[in-house]
């Protein structure tokens, strides 16, 4: 490990214990004795550490003054709850990037963080995997063409894609302005300012089959305008203007779908008699049919009649399958 984790190490290993030995902390950086004193020194001489050697306890502590007291090195420093808590994002991080694309770049970080906690790897991986991420349909992303796009939006450069529509099929050559990275429901979306149509697109990552960095500079867009274009809908669907979802959950359901966030504007209400009232917004109808779906004998289409007749349409064809 690096000076400054020692130094890290040294803190921590004082703050969680009282008072340490010399031999404690030989073994637990792995340091010749002479690495050690200087790093003591250093701590106290220029980093200001109220670290005192007690001569009763053969041991390092900090002084009267900072016992159970708050002392920070300077830089960015982390108590131990929240290096568990990395840790932590680190495995939901995980659940996210199947094939490693991120997480390699990001592993001599967490590495840094485990020797932090003063763990050796085995309980490291313990501790990772007491958080499970259970995750269903998930669409794969080719690992170059994720890291081509995260590099464009990064790097406000432009991009070249060939992408393909999940609806028809059809392919097409783009050249598009990354704006930000979208992940919902086990896929990845980039936004986009498309070039060739003038105006905001939403793009499936798994549908662009081929993506080259260009050196000209991404066009600059507000992320407000962004956010009101393509923020305003159902789910990942955008673009448009918003209609307004009414509907009615019965008791028994809203007792656990009244928890749920369908939509960050939506209004709700319980009515006199236990059920339950939504109102959200959406541009396409794709998504929330699909939810829809899941409550299906549990929910009323109220309005608009539109939505209320697909929904109607839904539940027929469901019926006619059986």
């Amino acid at each position: 490990m690096d000076r400054t984790e020692r130094f890290y190490k040294i803190e921590h290993l004082i703050r969680s214990r009282g008072c340490v030995s010399f031999a404690v902390l030989l073994e637990a950086l792995e340091v010749s004795p002479a690495t050690l004193k200087r790093d003591l020194a250093y701590l106290r001489e220029r980093l200001d550490a109220p670290i005192e050697y007690d001569a009763v306890e053969n041991g390092y502590r900090f002084g009267q003054q900072w016992r159970g007291g708050k002392h920070e090195l300077p830089g960015v420093w982390f108590n131990e709850a929240e290096l568990h808590a990395l840790l932590t994002m680190q495995q939901m991080l995980a659940g996210l990037d199947d094939q490693g694309v991120v997480g390699r770049h990001l592993q001599p970080m967490f590495d840094k963080i485990t020797g932090m906690l003063g763990v050796d790897a085995a309980e490291a991986d313990e501790l990772r995997r007491r958080v499970k991420l259970i995750g269903t349909a998930r669409r794969r992303v080719a690992s170059d063409s994720f890291e081509t796009v995260g590099s464009a939006v990064v790097k406000r450069r432009r991009l070249a894609i060939r992408y393909r529509k999940k609806r028809d099929g059809v392919a097409s050559e783009r050249e598009v302005s990354p704006q930000r990275l979208v992940h919902h429901r086990h896929a990845w979306y980039l936004d986009a300012w498309c070039h060739a149509s003038e105006g905001y697109r939403r793009f499936a990552l798994d549908g662009i089959e081929a993506a080259s960095l260009l050196e000209t500079a991404a066009k600059p867009v507000p992320l407000d305008e962004l956010e009101a274009e393509l923020d305003q809908g159902y789910g990942i669907f955008a673009g448009g203007s918003p209609k307004q979802a009414e509907l009615v959950f019965s008791a028994e359901a809203a007792a656990w779908v009244s928890r749920e966030e369908w939509h960050p504007a939506q209004h709700s209400e319980f009515l006199p008699d236990g059920r339950w009232r939504l109102r959200l917004p959406y541009v396409d109808d794709t998504e929330l049919l699909m939810d829809l779906l899941r409550h299906a004998g549990q929910v009323e289409v109220v309005g608009p009649p539109a939505l209320r007749e697909a929904h109607a349409q839904r539940l027929r064809q469901a019926v006619a399958a059986l």
